[in-house]
C-alpha cells in the first residue's frame, strides 16, 4: 500500500491531497493570496487525519516543483522536505505546468494540444506545450507573448490555453485555432496522480540537494520611499 501526500503552492493556490495506490482519497484547496504559510501545515495534518491515517503512514511526499511564485515554492518545498526527513520517506517532484495540463488532458475529448500558462508579470508567461497524447512538444520556458506567438503550431491545429497566465494573452493571440479555458488553477490532486506514476518507477529526488524549479532567478525590489 502506498499513501502519497501531495502539495501545491506554486501560485496563490494552497492545495494538498492524499492518494492511496493512485486513487484520490481527499483534497482541499484555498485560493487566497499569501495563505501558504498559515494554511499549509494545518491543512496537511487535518487532511491526513480525515483519511484515517497518522502522518507516519505516509509512503512519500509529492511537491509541485515550479515554475511559479518564489515564496510559494520555498514554503511548499521546505514543508515537504521537512516531512520527508522526519518520516524517512522519499520526495517526488512534479512540474507545475505538467500537473496543470494533466488536469485538462483528462477532459480533452477533441484531441487538442495543451498549453498551460503561469503568469510571470507584464506580457511574459511560464509555459510549455504538449500534444493530444500528453507528450511534450516544447519544454518549460519563459515566453514574452506577442501576436505571432505559437503561430507555427496554431496554423496547423487547435490549442487549448489555460492557467493564470492565459487570460492576459486572450487579446494578443488572435489565431482562430486558439481556445482559452477559464478558471483552471493548479491543484494537488493532479500532482498526486502524476506522483503515483513516478512512485511506481522509484523516480525520487535527492532530498538533501533538491531545489524548486524557479526557471528564473529571484529578483528583489527596493521598497518605495514614502515621504
Amino acid at each position: 500500500m502506498s499513501l502519497i501526500l501531495s502539495i501545491e503552492t506554486a501560485t496563490r493556490t494552497c492545495s494538498v491531497a492524499v492518494h492511496e495506490n493512485g486513487t484520490l482519497l481527499a483534497a482541499c484547496s484555498y485560493y487566497l493570496d499569501k495563505s501558504h504559510s498559515n494554511l499549509l501545515v494545518p491543512s496537511i495534518k487535518s487532511l491526513v487525519a480525515d483519511c484515517g491515517y497518522e502522518q507516519n503512514a505516509l509512503s512519500a511526499v509529492a511537491i509541485s516543483m515550479g515554475p511559479g511564485s518564489y515564496t510559494g515554492l520555498r514554503i511548499g518545498t521546505s514543508t515537504a522536505k521537512g516531512l520527508c526527513f522526519a518520516l524517512d520517506i522519499p520526495l517526488i517532484a512534479i512540474n507545475t505546468l505538467e500537473a496543470l495540463a494533466y488536469g485538462v488532458s483528462r477532459y480533452n475529448t477533441e484531441g487538442q494540444w495543451l498549453c498551460p500558462m503561469l503568469d510571470a508579470r507584464r506580457m511574459e508567461v511560464y509555459t510549455m506545450l504538449l500534444d493530444d497524447h500528453f507528450r511534450i512538444v516544447e519544454e518549460t520556458h519563459p515566453q514574452v507573448v506577442e501576436p505571432s506567438s505559437f503561430d507555427d503550431h496554431l496554423n496547423a491545429r487547435s490549442i487549448l490555453f489555460f492557467g493564470n497566465g492565459a487570460d492576459k494573452c486572450r487579446k494578443i493571440i488572435q489565431n482562430s485555432n486558439a481556445r482559452f479555458l477559464d478558471h483552471v488553477e493548479p491543484n494537488a490532486s493532479e500532482v498526486g496522480y502524476l506522483a503515483w506514476q513516478k512512485f511506481q518507477k522509484t523516480q525520487f529526488e535527492d532530498l538533501a540537494y533538491f531545489e524548486p524549479f524557479y526557471l528564473k532567478e529571484f529578483q528583489a525590489t527596493k521598497p518605495k520611499v514614502k515621504i
